[in-house]
Protein backbone atom coordinates (compact mmCIF):
# COMPACT_ATOMS: atom_id res chain seq x y z
CA UNK A 1 0.00 0.00 0.00
CA UNK A 2 1.35 3.19 -0.56
CA UNK A 3 0.51 6.32 1.42
CA UNK A 4 0.57 9.85 0.08
CA UNK A 5 1.40 13.65 2.03
CA UNK A 6 2.15 17.06 1.22
CA UNK A 7 5.33 19.19 2.96
CA UNK A 8 6.79 21.90 1.41
CA UNK A 9 10.96 22.09 0.92
CA UNK A 10 12.76 25.45 1.40
CA UNK A 11 15.27 26.76 -0.50
CA UNK A 12 16.56 30.36 0.20
CA UNK A 13 13.80 31.85 0.34
CA UNK A 14 11.94 30.05 -2.32
CA UNK A 15 9.33 26.85 -1.13
CA UNK A 16 7.95 24.12 -3.54
CA UNK A 17 5.81 21.15 -2.33
CA UNK A 18 7.12 17.95 -2.34
CA UNK A 19 4.93 15.03 -2.33
CA UNK A 20 5.70 12.35 0.32
CA UNK A 21 5.27 9.01 -0.74
CA UNK A 22 5.49 5.70 1.36
CA UNK A 23 5.22 1.88 -0.14
CA UNK A 24 5.48 -0.97 1.99
CA UNK A 25 6.51 -4.38 0.24
CA UNK A 26 7.28 -7.96 1.39
CA UNK A 27 11.05 -8.86 1.59
CA UNK A 28 13.72 -8.39 4.50
CA UNK A 29 13.16 -4.81 6.47
CA UNK A 30 14.40 -2.32 4.91
CA UNK A 31 13.69 1.34 4.96
CA UNK A 32 15.27 3.44 1.78
CA UNK A 33 14.89 7.18 1.40
CA UNK A 34 14.95 8.45 -2.57
CA UNK A 35 14.35 11.45 -4.16
CA UNK A 36 17.75 13.46 -4.00
CA UNK A 37 17.92 13.68 -0.12
CA UNK A 38 20.91 15.12 1.40
CA UNK A 39 22.43 13.41 4.46
CA UNK A 40 20.02 15.13 6.51
CA UNK A 41 17.08 13.61 4.75
CA UNK A 42 18.58 10.25 4.90
CA UNK A 43 19.22 10.28 8.51
CA UNK A 44 15.56 10.47 9.09
CA UNK A 45 15.54 6.19 8.75
CA UNK A 46 17.09 6.30 12.05
CA UNK A 47 14.76 9.54 13.73
CA UNK A 48 11.45 8.03 12.25
CA UNK A 49 12.11 4.51 13.54
CA UNK A 50 12.82 5.03 16.72
CA UNK A 51 10.34 7.93 17.17
CA UNK A 52 7.69 5.24 16.18
CA UNK A 53 8.78 2.72 18.55
CA UNK A 54 9.24 5.13 21.37
CA UNK A 55 5.36 6.10 20.54
CA UNK A 56 4.12 2.94 21.20
CA UNK A 57 3.77 2.21 17.42
CA UNK A 58 4.73 -0.72 15.77
CA UNK A 59 7.75 -0.46 12.87
CA UNK A 60 6.59 -2.45 10.02
CA UNK A 61 8.87 -5.54 9.45
CA UNK A 62 8.74 -5.12 5.64
CA UNK A 63 10.70 -3.14 2.66
CA UNK A 64 9.54 0.23 3.22
CA UNK A 65 10.67 3.25 0.00
CA UNK A 66 10.33 6.61 0.68
CA UNK A 67 10.11 8.76 -1.98
CA UNK A 68 10.14 12.58 -1.93
CA UNK A 69 8.79 14.31 -5.03
CA UNK A 70 10.06 15.76 -7.56
CA UNK A 71 13.02 13.76 -7.86
CA UNK A 72 15.13 16.35 -9.33
CA UNK A 73 14.66 18.33 -6.71
CA UNK A 74 16.91 18.85 -3.44
CA UNK A 75 15.74 17.73 -0.37
CA UNK A 76 17.52 19.02 2.00
CA UNK A 77 16.71 19.46 6.41
CA UNK A 78 15.81 17.17 9.45
CA UNK A 79 11.55 19.07 8.50
CA UNK A 80 10.82 15.68 6.34
CA UNK A 81 10.59 13.24 9.68
CA UNK A 82 6.93 14.00 10.74
CA UNK A 83 5.74 13.42 7.05
CA UNK A 84 7.78 10.42 6.85
CA UNK A 85 6.56 9.05 9.73
CA UNK A 86 3.03 9.70 8.89
CA UNK A 87 2.97 8.42 5.57
CA UNK A 88 4.14 4.89 7.33
CA UNK A 89 1.29 4.69 9.90
CA UNK A 90 -1.03 5.47 7.00
CA UNK A 91 0.48 2.86 5.02
CA UNK A 92 0.78 0.02 7.39
CA UNK A 93 -2.84 1.22 8.62
CA UNK A 94 -1.97 2.58 12.01
CA UNK A 95 -4.03 5.30 10.96
CA UNK A 96 -6.75 5.99 8.21
CA UNK A 97 -5.07 7.05 5.27
CA UNK A 98 -7.98 9.74 4.15
CA UNK A 99 -7.46 11.96 7.20
CA UNK A 100 -3.80 12.40 5.51
CA UNK A 101 -5.77 14.00 2.32
CA UNK A 102 -5.47 17.65 2.48
CA UNK A 103 -2.74 17.89 4.91
CA UNK A 104 0.86 19.62 4.79
CA UNK A 105 3.00 18.46 7.55
CA UNK A 106 6.50 19.71 8.54
CA UNK A 107 8.71 18.62 11.65
CA UNK A 108 11.83 16.93 13.32
CA UNK A 109 11.70 13.87 15.56
CA UNK A 110 13.35 13.22 18.47
CA UNK A 111 14.03 9.51 19.07
CA UNK A 112 11.97 9.40 21.88
CA UNK A 113 9.14 10.74 19.00
CA UNK A 114 8.79 14.26 19.96
CA UNK A 115 8.65 16.83 17.42
CA UNK A 116 10.97 19.34 17.36
CA UNK A 117 10.64 22.93 15.49
CA UNK A 118 12.00 23.40 12.31
CA UNK A 119 13.36 26.53 10.53
CA UNK A 120 11.62 28.69 8.13
CA UNK A 121 8.06 27.46 9.26
CA UNK A 122 6.74 30.86 8.49
CA UNK A 123 7.58 30.36 4.69
CA UNK A 124 6.27 27.03 4.32
CA UNK A 125 2.92 27.93 5.97
CA UNK A 126 2.58 30.55 3.68
CA UNK A 127 3.04 28.05 0.71
CA UNK A 128 0.62 25.81 1.91
CA UNK A 129 -1.91 28.83 2.11
CA UNK A 130 -0.85 29.60 -1.45
CA UNK A 131 -1.16 26.28 -2.49
CA UNK A 132 -4.50 26.02 -1.01
CA UNK A 133 -3.98 23.23 1.62
CA UNK A 134 -6.74 22.47 3.92
CA UNK A 135 -4.18 21.67 7.29
CA UNK A 136 -0.91 22.37 8.15
CA UNK A 137 0.77 20.38 10.74
CA UNK A 138 3.98 21.46 12.50
CA UNK A 139 6.08 21.17 15.84
CA UNK A 140 3.80 22.97 18.84
CA UNK A 141 7.25 25.36 19.38
CA UNK A 142 6.29 26.69 15.34
CA UNK A 143 2.80 26.97 15.54
CA UNK A 144 2.43 30.61 16.23
CA UNK A 145 5.14 31.49 13.57
CA UNK A 146 3.26 29.72 11.24
CA UNK A 147 -0.45 30.98 12.33
CA UNK A 148 1.51 34.44 11.17
CA UNK A 149 -0.19 33.41 7.56
CA UNK A 150 -3.93 33.97 7.33
CA UNK A 151 -6.53 31.59 5.82
CA UNK A 152 -4.61 28.67 7.06
CA UNK A 153 -5.45 25.79 9.77
CA UNK A 154 -2.67 25.50 11.57
CA UNK A 155 -2.13 22.27 14.19
CA UNK A 156 0.70 22.44 16.55
CA UNK A 157 1.85 19.18 18.11
CA UNK A 158 4.56 18.04 20.41
CA UNK A 159 4.74 14.11 19.93
CA UNK A 160 4.23 11.87 17.65
CA UNK A 161 1.36 10.51 19.59
CA UNK A 162 -0.32 13.94 19.40
CA UNK A 163 -0.27 13.87 15.66
CA UNK A 164 -2.13 10.63 15.45
CA UNK A 165 -4.42 11.88 18.00
CA UNK A 166 -5.47 14.87 16.39
CA UNK A 167 -5.58 13.09 12.97
CA UNK A 168 -8.11 10.41 14.32
CA UNK A 169 -10.16 12.92 16.58
CA UNK A 170 -9.09 11.50 19.43
CA UNK A 171 -7.31 14.77 20.78
CA UNK A 172 -9.14 18.02 20.36
CA UNK A 173 -6.81 20.81 18.92
CA UNK A 174 -7.46 24.52 19.55
CA UNK A 175 -7.09 26.89 16.54
CA UNK A 176 -3.57 28.64 16.56
CA UNK A 177 -4.88 32.38 16.41
CA UNK A 178 -1.53 35.22 16.46
CA UNK A 179 -2.21 39.21 16.60
CA UNK A 180 0.45 40.47 14.74
CA UNK A 181 -0.64 43.87 15.44
CA UNK A 182 -0.79 43.67 18.98
CA UNK A 183 2.98 42.29 19.03
CA UNK A 184 3.96 45.10 16.73
CA UNK A 185 2.28 47.49 19.18
CA UNK A 186 3.90 46.17 21.85
CA UNK A 187 7.38 46.77 20.56
CA UNK A 188 6.69 50.84 20.42
CA UNK A 189 6.87 50.94 24.14
CA UNK A 190 9.74 48.93 24.87
CA UNK A 191 12.66 51.31 25.53
CA UNK A 192 16.09 50.94 23.88
CA UNK A 193 19.51 53.24 23.62
CA UNK A 194 18.27 56.97 23.61
CA UNK A 195 20.18 59.30 21.48
CA UNK A 196 20.25 61.71 24.41
CA UNK A 197 23.26 59.71 25.99
CA UNK A 198 25.78 60.52 23.09
CA UNK A 199 27.64 64.07 23.90
CA UNK A 200 28.56 66.42 21.52
CA UNK A 201 28.84 65.24 17.38
CA UNK A 202 25.95 67.67 16.10
CA UNK A 203 27.08 67.27 13.03
CA UNK A 204 26.79 63.58 13.39
CA UNK A 205 23.70 63.58 14.80
CA UNK A 206 21.73 65.78 12.34
CA UNK A 207 23.64 63.62 9.56
CA UNK A 208 22.18 60.44 11.35
CA UNK A 209 18.83 62.09 11.33
CA UNK A 210 18.75 62.49 7.68
CA UNK A 211 20.19 58.64 7.22
CA UNK A 212 16.88 57.62 9.31
CA UNK A 213 14.69 59.92 7.31
CA UNK A 214 15.79 58.90 3.48
CA UNK A 215 17.21 55.51 4.59
CA UNK A 216 20.55 56.65 3.63
CA UNK A 217 23.80 54.90 4.03
CA UNK A 218 26.33 56.31 6.19
CA UNK A 219 29.84 56.45 7.03
CA UNK A 220 31.33 57.90 9.84
CA UNK A 221 35.30 58.52 10.02
CA UNK A 222 36.92 59.81 13.90
CA UNK A 223 39.40 58.73 16.38
CA UNK A 224 38.69 55.98 18.69
CA UNK A 225 36.25 56.74 21.26
CA UNK A 226 34.37 59.63 19.79
CA UNK A 227 31.04 58.33 19.98
CA UNK A 228 30.71 56.32 16.11
CA UNK A 229 29.55 53.05 17.79
CA UNK A 230 27.22 55.00 20.64
CA UNK A 231 25.60 56.86 17.31
CA UNK A 232 24.78 53.89 14.91
CA UNK A 233 23.68 51.68 18.02
CA UNK A 234 20.78 54.15 18.74
CA UNK A 235 19.84 54.68 14.63
CA UNK A 236 17.17 51.92 15.21
CA UNK A 237 15.48 53.87 17.93
CA UNK A 238 15.01 56.67 15.46
CA UNK A 239 13.36 54.50 12.78
CA UNK A 240 9.71 54.73 11.98
CA UNK A 241 8.48 51.10 13.71
CA UNK A 242 8.03 47.98 11.54
CA UNK A 243 5.22 48.00 9.41
CA UNK A 244 3.21 44.72 9.83
CA UNK A 245 4.79 43.45 6.08
CA UNK A 246 8.10 44.60 7.02
CA UNK A 247 7.83 42.19 10.13
CA UNK A 248 7.00 39.42 8.10
CA UNK A 249 9.24 39.42 5.59
CA UNK A 250 12.12 40.38 8.16
CA UNK A 251 10.44 37.24 10.17
CA UNK A 252 10.30 35.22 7.16
CA UNK A 253 14.52 35.74 6.70
CA UNK A 254 15.28 34.92 10.45
CA UNK A 255 13.27 32.19 10.69
CA UNK A 256 15.23 30.23 7.72
CA UNK A 257 18.42 31.24 9.25
CA UNK A 258 17.03 29.42 12.13
CA UNK A 259 17.68 33.27 14.45
CA UNK A 260 13.71 33.51 15.66
CA UNK A 261 13.28 33.81 19.25
CA UNK A 262 11.47 31.10 20.53
CA UNK A 263 9.63 33.52 23.00
CA UNK A 264 8.16 35.53 20.07
CA UNK A 265 6.83 34.34 17.04
CA UNK A 266 7.48 37.71 14.87
CA UNK A 267 10.36 39.59 14.50
CA UNK A 268 8.88 43.03 16.04
CA UNK A 269 11.78 45.77 16.23
CA UNK A 270 14.17 46.50 13.28
CA UNK A 271 17.05 44.30 13.25
CA UNK A 272 20.74 45.29 13.96
CA UNK A 273 23.25 43.48 13.03
CA UNK A 274 26.81 44.58 13.90
CA UNK A 275 29.18 41.73 12.37
CA UNK A 276 32.92 41.07 13.48
CA UNK A 277 35.51 42.48 10.95
CA UNK A 278 36.71 39.07 10.52
CA UNK A 279 33.49 37.76 8.62
CA UNK A 280 33.88 36.62 5.31
CA UNK A 281 32.17 37.26 1.96
CA UNK A 282 29.84 34.67 2.32
CA UNK A 283 28.78 35.14 5.75
CA UNK A 284 28.75 38.66 4.95
CA UNK A 285 26.03 38.28 2.00
CA UNK A 286 25.00 35.24 2.26
CA UNK A 287 26.24 31.29 0.90
CA UNK A 288 27.06 28.10 1.70
CA UNK A 289 26.14 24.80 0.07
CA UNK A 290 22.66 25.12 0.72
CA UNK A 291 22.84 28.86 0.03
CA UNK A 292 21.94 31.07 3.80
CA UNK A 293 20.87 34.85 4.12
CA UNK A 294 24.22 36.88 5.03
CA UNK A 295 23.93 39.42 7.46
CA UNK A 296 23.04 41.84 4.64
CA UNK A 297 20.02 39.76 4.33
CA UNK A 298 19.46 39.58 8.23
CA UNK A 299 19.60 43.40 8.28
CA UNK A 300 16.91 43.58 5.99
CA UNK A 301 14.28 46.45 6.90
CA UNK A 302 17.12 47.28 9.49
CA UNK A 303 20.47 48.24 10.36
CA UNK A 304 23.74 46.93 9.47
CA UNK A 305 26.56 48.20 10.59
CA UNK A 306 30.53 47.76 10.15
CA UNK A 307 32.55 49.08 12.78
CA UNK A 308 36.10 49.38 11.32
CA UNK A 309 34.92 48.85 8.54
CA UNK A 310 39.00 48.66 6.76
CA UNK A 311 39.76 46.31 8.99
CA UNK A 312 36.74 44.00 6.96
CA UNK A 313 38.25 42.11 3.78
CA UNK A 314 38.41 44.43 0.40
CA UNK A 315 36.39 41.01 -1.04
CA UNK A 316 33.93 41.08 1.25
CA UNK A 317 33.33 45.06 1.32
CA UNK A 318 32.95 44.78 -2.23
CA UNK A 319 30.32 41.74 -2.57
CA UNK A 320 28.27 44.63 -0.81
CA UNK A 321 28.08 46.18 -4.03
CA UNK A 322 24.83 44.75 -5.37
CA UNK A 323 22.90 44.69 -2.45
CA UNK A 324 23.55 48.19 -1.87
CA UNK A 325 22.29 48.87 -5.60
CA UNK A 326 19.61 46.21 -6.08
CA UNK A 327 18.69 45.57 -2.55
CA UNK A 328 18.79 41.96 -3.17
CA UNK A 329 21.38 39.47 -3.40
CA UNK A 330 21.66 36.34 -5.63
CA UNK A 331 23.97 33.23 -4.46
CA UNK A 332 24.80 30.63 -7.08
CA UNK A 333 25.62 27.25 -6.61
CA UNK A 334 26.35 24.68 -8.46
CA UNK A 335 23.30 22.53 -8.16
CA UNK A 336 20.67 25.79 -7.16
CA UNK A 337 20.73 29.41 -6.59
CA UNK A 338 19.02 31.30 -4.21
CA UNK A 339 17.80 34.56 -4.52
CA UNK A 340 17.56 37.24 -0.43
CA UNK A 341 16.34 40.50 -0.49
CA UNK A 342 18.60 42.61 1.05
CA UNK A 343 18.06 46.54 1.81
CA UNK A 344 19.40 47.27 4.99
CA UNK A 345 20.61 50.59 6.20
CA UNK A 346 23.82 49.99 6.13
CA UNK A 347 26.15 52.50 8.53
CA UNK A 348 30.07 52.39 8.51
CA UNK A 349 32.55 53.39 11.07
CA UNK A 350 36.08 53.71 10.52
CA UNK A 351 39.51 55.18 11.82
CA UNK A 352 41.59 57.22 9.98
CA UNK A 353 44.49 54.65 10.13
CA UNK A 354 45.62 51.87 12.42
CA UNK A 355 46.73 53.27 15.42
CA UNK A 356 43.10 56.24 14.80
CA UNK A 357 45.18 58.97 15.17
CA UNK A 358 45.95 60.35 11.68
CA UNK A 359 45.50 64.43 11.74
CA UNK A 360 44.30 64.12 15.47
CA UNK A 361 44.77 67.68 16.91
CA UNK A 362 46.09 66.36 20.32
CA UNK A 363 47.86 62.76 19.60
CA UNK A 364 50.22 61.98 17.31
CA UNK A 365 49.91 59.29 14.99
CA UNK A 366 52.29 56.28 15.21
CA UNK A 367 51.33 54.74 12.10
CA UNK A 368 54.60 54.38 9.43
CA UNK A 369 55.09 56.23 6.13
CA UNK A 370 52.28 54.97 3.99
CA UNK A 371 50.38 52.81 6.62
CA UNK A 372 47.40 54.85 6.54
CA UNK A 373 46.72 55.33 3.12
CA UNK A 374 46.99 51.50 2.39
CA UNK A 375 44.89 51.11 5.63
CA UNK A 376 42.02 53.25 3.23
CA UNK A 377 42.07 52.00 0.74
CA UNK A 378 40.32 49.11 1.88
CA UNK A 379 37.50 50.31 1.39
CA UNK A 380 37.47 50.71 -2.38
CA UNK A 381 36.32 53.73 -4.41
CA UNK A 382 32.99 52.07 -5.98
CA UNK A 383 32.01 50.71 -2.49
CA UNK A 384 32.69 54.04 -1.07
CA UNK A 385 30.72 56.24 -4.16
CA UNK A 386 27.74 53.71 -3.22
CA UNK A 387 27.82 55.26 0.70
CA UNK A 388 25.50 58.98 0.55
CA UNK A 389 26.58 60.52 4.06
CA UNK A 390 30.53 60.99 4.60
CA UNK A 391 30.45 62.62 7.87
CA UNK A 392 33.44 63.59 10.54
CA UNK A 393 33.57 62.10 14.30
CA UNK A 394 36.06 64.85 16.03
CA UNK A 395 37.46 63.76 18.98
CA UNK A 396 35.18 65.59 21.86
CA UNK A 397 36.39 68.70 23.84
CA UNK A 398 36.64 68.83 27.56
CA UNK A 399 33.07 70.92 27.55
CA UNK A 400 31.44 68.21 25.84
CA UNK A 401 32.89 65.26 27.95
CA UNK A 402 32.35 66.83 31.36
CA UNK A 403 28.83 69.19 30.80
CA UNK A 404 25.22 68.66 30.96
CA UNK A 405 24.26 66.83 28.18
CA UNK A 406 20.96 68.45 27.01
CA UNK A 407 20.99 66.90 23.77
CA UNK A 408 17.63 65.61 22.43
CA UNK A 409 16.17 61.99 22.50
CA UNK A 410 15.22 59.73 20.28
CA UNK A 411 11.61 60.10 20.18
CA UNK A 412 12.29 63.56 19.49
CA UNK A 413 14.49 62.68 16.57
CA UNK A 414 11.85 59.84 15.47
CA UNK A 415 9.04 62.17 15.09
CA UNK A 416 11.16 64.61 12.69
CA UNK A 417 11.92 61.51 10.99
CA UNK A 418 8.29 60.01 10.78
CA UNK A 419 7.25 63.60 9.32
CA UNK A 420 9.65 63.26 6.76
CA UNK A 421 8.57 59.80 5.57
CA UNK A 422 5.46 61.02 5.88
CA UNK A 423 5.61 64.12 3.37
CA UNK A 424 7.50 61.39 1.00
CA UNK A 425 4.19 59.32 0.98
CA UNK A 426 2.31 62.50 0.21
CA UNK A 427 3.82 62.43 -3.06
CA UNK A 428 2.89 58.79 -3.47
CA UNK A 429 6.48 57.12 -2.51
CA UNK A 430 5.79 53.74 -1.35
CA UNK A 431 9.96 53.84 -0.30
CA UNK A 432 12.23 56.06 1.38
CA UNK A 433 14.19 58.72 -0.89
CA UNK A 434 17.29 56.09 -1.11
CA UNK A 435 15.66 53.51 -2.69
CA UNK A 436 14.14 55.68 -5.60
CA UNK A 437 15.40 55.24 -9.13
CA UNK A 438 17.06 57.91 -11.10
CA UNK A 439 14.12 58.87 -12.62
CA UNK A 440 12.12 58.96 -9.88
CA UNK A 441 14.84 60.85 -7.75
CA UNK A 442 15.15 63.75 -10.69
CA UNK A 443 11.18 64.34 -10.82
CA UNK A 444 11.10 64.16 -6.90
CA UNK A 445 13.90 66.48 -6.10
CA UNK A 446 12.46 70.06 -8.23
CA UNK A 447 15.14 72.14 -7.94
CA UNK A 448 15.11 75.94 -7.81
CA UNK A 449 16.72 78.05 -9.76
CA UNK A 450 19.77 78.97 -7.70
CA UNK A 451 19.92 75.06 -6.66
CA UNK A 452 20.15 73.74 -10.47
CA UNK A 453 22.69 76.44 -10.67
CA UNK A 454 24.70 75.00 -7.92
CA UNK A 455 24.31 71.79 -8.75
CA UNK A 456 25.92 72.63 -12.48
CA UNK A 457 28.82 73.69 -10.43
CA UNK A 458 29.58 70.75 -8.09
CA UNK A 459 29.18 68.34 -11.10
CA UNK A 460 32.00 70.05 -13.19
CA UNK A 461 34.14 70.81 -10.13
CA UNK A 462 33.72 67.25 -7.91
CA UNK A 463 33.59 65.40 -11.02
CA UNK A 464 30.91 63.59 -10.32
CA UNK A 465 29.56 60.44 -11.40
CA UNK A 466 25.92 59.84 -12.35
CA UNK A 467 25.75 57.48 -9.49
CA UNK A 468 26.57 60.26 -7.11
CA UNK A 469 24.41 62.88 -8.86
CA UNK A 470 21.40 61.11 -8.77
CA UNK A 471 22.54 59.83 -4.85
CA UNK A 472 22.90 63.71 -4.06
CA UNK A 473 19.90 64.92 -5.20
CA UNK A 474 18.10 61.98 -3.12
CA UNK A 475 20.06 63.25 -0.09
CA UNK A 476 18.69 66.64 -0.97
CA UNK A 477 15.50 65.65 -1.33
CA UNK A 478 15.43 64.03 2.10
CA UNK A 479 16.78 67.24 3.92
CA UNK A 480 13.93 69.01 1.99
CA UNK A 481 11.35 66.72 3.74
CA UNK A 482 13.13 67.47 6.65
CA UNK A 483 12.19 71.25 6.80
CA UNK A 484 8.96 70.52 5.05
CA UNK A 485 10.21 71.90 1.82
CA UNK A 486 8.70 71.24 -1.80
CA UNK A 487 11.29 72.08 -3.56
CA UNK A 488 14.68 71.61 -2.55
CA UNK A 489 16.44 74.63 -2.39
CA UNK A 490 20.29 75.79 -2.53
CA UNK A 491 21.24 75.42 0.80
CA UNK A 492 19.50 71.46 0.68
CA UNK A 493 21.92 71.25 -2.04
CA UNK A 494 24.65 72.41 -0.09
CA UNK A 495 24.02 70.24 3.20
CA UNK A 496 23.98 67.42 1.06
CA UNK A 497 27.38 68.46 -1.16
CA UNK A 498 28.74 67.86 2.30
CA UNK A 499 28.12 64.93 2.70
CA UNK A 500 29.49 63.78 -0.68
CA UNK A 501 32.66 64.84 0.21
CA UNK A 502 35.59 62.55 1.83
CA UNK A 503 36.02 63.90 5.59
CA UNK A 504 38.96 65.09 7.30
CA UNK A 505 42.26 64.05 6.45
CA UNK A 506 42.25 60.83 7.39
CA UNK A 507 38.70 60.12 5.08
CA UNK A 508 38.04 56.28 4.64
CA UNK A 509 37.42 55.88 1.02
Amino acid sequence: MVAHLLSPAVLGLETSTVQVEVDLRAGLPSFAVVGLADVAVQEARERVRSGLANQAFSVPARRIVANLAPADLRKAGPQYDLPLALAILAASGQVPSAVLRGLGAVGELALDGAVRPVAGAIAMAEHAAREGWARMMVPAANAAEAALVPGLEVIGVATLRDAADVLEGRLAHEPVVVDAAALLAGAQSAPGPDLAEVRGQGSARRALEVAAAGGHSMLMVGPPGGGKTMLARRLPGILPPLRLEEAIAVTRIHSVAGLLDPGCPLVVRRPFRAPHHTVSAAGLVGGGRIPRPGEVSLAHHGVLFLDEVCAFAPSALDALRQPLEEGRIDVTRSMMSARFPARPLLVCAGNPCPCGFDGDPVRRCVCPPGRAEAYRARLSGPVADRIDLHVEVPRLDREELMGRSGAETSETVRARVAAARGRAAERGQERPNAELGPLEARRAAALDAPAKALLGRAVDRLALSARAHDRLLRVARTIADLEGADDVRADHLAEALGYRVPVGPGAVG
